[in-house]
């Protein structure tokens, strides 16, 4: 990898020598200003040839194929896309030709998931013995209505996947510490998972959230046993990473990348 170019990896993932992962961060690009530098949204008004050169570098440094990256289209849904080989390049060099897809899902080789973050929550997934890979933008609606589980159970009706054997990451994302909500946000967490310790109120009515918390329990109703969680959080390594709660919106994208190696 270059080594100009900072990459967050999973040591699980690592370990099985089948996937090519990473997760950006902000350093290493071609973008200036609020988008400095590796900016990976091409729609947050960044000039759409430094973002396609950013794709470029991450595609040098991660050894993937920039024409076989698939982008997401995220609008805070749990619908998972499967991904085949016609969908190469769509989003980046081809027009997507689907909407309101916040999950990505594949079990071929070579094509290269794409996903994006600046707060939300990163899952990946690697099903080693199907060999099926997804990876799963969890913001707050996701989160509340369980993305990771939703994905999993897509992972399990297309490809027959068994949950003991998926290895399940949470990446870069706002802690607990940095992310406060509304009373209504929290009490839906707390009826949709049963659980209240996920959250805490302030004394000016206000929570505070564990998104981890959610989405690893969300999982494990799952069956997924193997959940590695970096517990980085953007807000609080804004100097590093996208955060959207640190700068008012004032940002680019991070980006989840995975691919089946050949």
């Amino acid at each position: 990898m270059k080594q100009d170019v900072p990459v967050i990896r999973f040591d699980s993932l690592d370990r099985t020598g089948i996937v090519r992962h990473g997760f950006s961060t902000k350093k290493g690009g071609v973008s200036d200003g609020i988008y400095s530098t590796m900016n990976l949204g091409l729609n947050r008004g960044d000039d759409i040839e430094n973002v396609k050169k950013n794709f470029k570098i991450m595609a040098q440094t991660l050894g993937v194929p920039y024409e076989k990256m698939v982008l997401s289209d995220q609008t805070h849904t749990v619908n998972i896309k499967k991904i085949s080989y016609d969908d190469a390049g769509k989003g980046l060099i081809k027009e997507k030709d689907y909407k309101d897809v916040d999950g990505i899902m594949t079990s071929e080789t070579g094509i290269v998931l794409v996903t994006f973050y600046a707060d939300c929550v990163p899952l990946f997934f690697l099903d080693p013995v199907k060999k099926v890979i997804a990876l799963s933008h969890s913001g707050w609606r996701g989160t509340v209505n369980k993305m990771g589980k939703v994905t999993v159970e897509k992972m399990k009706q297309e490809y027959g996947c068994n949950p003991e054997d998926i290895l399940a990451c949470i990446g870069p994302s706002i802690c607990q510490k940095c992310y406060e909500v509304s009373e209504d946000v929290a009490l839906e967490f707390a009826e949709k998972f049963g659980n209240s310790d996920m959250f805490y109120k302030k004394e000016n009515g206000k929570y505070q959230l564990d998104l981890w918390m959610a989405n690893e329990m969300a999982l494990k109703e799952a069956g997924i046993e193997n959940i590695e969680n970096r517990r980085i959080c953007t807000c609080c390594n804004s100097e590093y990473l996208f955060s959207h709660r640190k700068t008012n919106g004032k940002r680019g994208n991070l980006a989840a990348f995975m691919m089946l190696c050949e």
